[in-house]
């Protein structure tokens, strides 16, 4: 009996230190987000891709992509500054667990076992920056694939940093019917390089 409520009170404990650190971690994200409408632009691309792809007329089709070309800039630019203001965070405040689980100060005692999301961000910024410079080098719908690839997976990033990565995998899935496997072989050849020498994903 003691030893069940040993571990009752351990596993609440344990429970309650995660909890602490992950809303540590999202209200330090937050504060940085907080300043730019990543999330509504990265709403408003989704919405009018799908619109585009799925429109008959080759004409109103090509409107949308056009009026889509303002908000795609927007987004990169917004993201450029934050990941650049996101990098001036304490590096002890940046590491991510590489473990699949959340578990509480995981990055403090298994410091090995972690990546720099500050470095992960600024290579989000990187690959957006560079799906929506090369507009016009390839077909909108190819674009617009990259792009949703790039903008999926730096959201992965993100809730991997205030969570895990199985909680981060099962939100791009649910959301986006996306698995993080796809998202990382949709992305931009440099991007996918670069990504995935950080995090140590094959």
């Amino acid at each position: 009996m003691e030893l069940i409520l040993l571990g009752m009170i351990l596993g609440f404990a344990g429970w309650l230190a995660k909890s602490r650190d992950q809303g540590a971690r999202i209200a330090l994200l937050g504060s940085h987000l907080g300043s730019y409408q990543i999330e509504r632009h990265l709403e408003t691309l989704t919405e009018g891709y799908l619109r585009a792809l799925g429109e008959a007329d080759a004409g109103r089709r090509e409107q949308i992509w056009s009026l889509l070309r303002g908000t795609e800039q927007a987004l990169a630019s917004q993201f450029e500054r934050f990941a650049a203001g996101f990098a001036k965070v304490d590096e002890a405040d940046a590491r991510v667990s590489t473990l699949p689980i959340g578990l509480p100060f995981a990055t403090r005692w298994m410091p090995a076992a972690t990546f720099d999301v500050r470095k992960a961000l600024a290579i989000h910024a990187r690959g957006i920056s560079r799906a929506v410079a090369e507009a016009g080098q390839g077909t909108a719908q190819a674009k617009a694939f990259t792009l949703m690839a790039e903008l999926f997976l730096m959201q992965h990033t993100c809730h991997w940093y205030c969570k895990s990565r199985t909680v981060a995998s099962a939100r791009l899935l649910a959301r986006h019917k996306t698995s993080y496997r796809q998202a990382i072989d949709a992305v931009g050849p440099a991007t996918r390089a670069s990504y995935c020498e950080l995090v140590g994903a094959a």
